[in-house]
């Protein structure tokens, strides 16, 4: 039976193959960034054509499961559409980039970093925090808290609080960045 990891690694390769520019997100990069947990699901946030979305269904291939009319329907609307591993029952969350100034600058901050032997682009650790805390605003959800804290507390020296000041106000986030600062600050004490 195919791996998680395995399974991540395979998704990525035909997005590389496809030409589709892609970076790893979602609880998989707060846990690498941060407090590690386990999830069942992987998001990948991909900026794919139209040609290159068809060549990436056709890479896949059998033993997956992926809706191509969904995936056309992703592309059109800027959603998402999954990829499910049928024998294991992974799945990739395949969120399409959004169209705002924000999303453009955060897949341009990405990073590359080796995991599990091979070379993955991940959102930086600002861009995880900034996302947990967009996603989670108005919705209570206090695992996507929880997963930002985490991010916050392990990079704590290494961030930009500039940058995270910044879009925090851009986005309407600056109270759960006050909040999560206020927490992190609380902890450390």
């Amino acid at each position: 039976m195919t791996s998680q990891n395995e399974f991540l690694n395979n998704v990525i390769s035909a997005l590389t193959k496809s030409g589709i520019p892609y970076m790893v997100s979602g609880s998989f990069a707060s846990s690498f960034h941060g407090r590690p947990r386990a999830t069942n699901d992987v998001d990948v946030v991909i900026d794919p054509t139209q040609n290159q979305l068809d060549a990436f269904i056709e890479i896949l291939g059998a033993g997956y499961y992926v809706n191509s009319d969904s995936a056309r329907k992703a592309l059109r609307e800027q959603a998402m559409f999954n990829v499910i591993d049928i024998e294991a029952g992974w799945k990739v969350d395949l969120i399409l980039r959004k169209d705002r100034p924000y999303s453009a600058g955060e897949f341009d901050r990405k990073r590359k970093f080796p995991i599990e032997g091979s070379n993955l682009w991940v959102v930086s650790p600002e861009d995880t925090i900034l996302s947990k805390l967009e996603w989670s605003k108005g919705r209570q959800s206090q695992q996507q808290f929880q997963d930002a804290l985490g991010v916050l507390i392990v990079q704590a020296d290494l961030l930009d609080i500039q940058y995270l000041r910044e879009w925090a106000k851009e986005l309407g986030i600056m109270n759960e960045l006050t909040k999560l600062l206020d927490t992190a600050k609380e902890q450390k004490n």
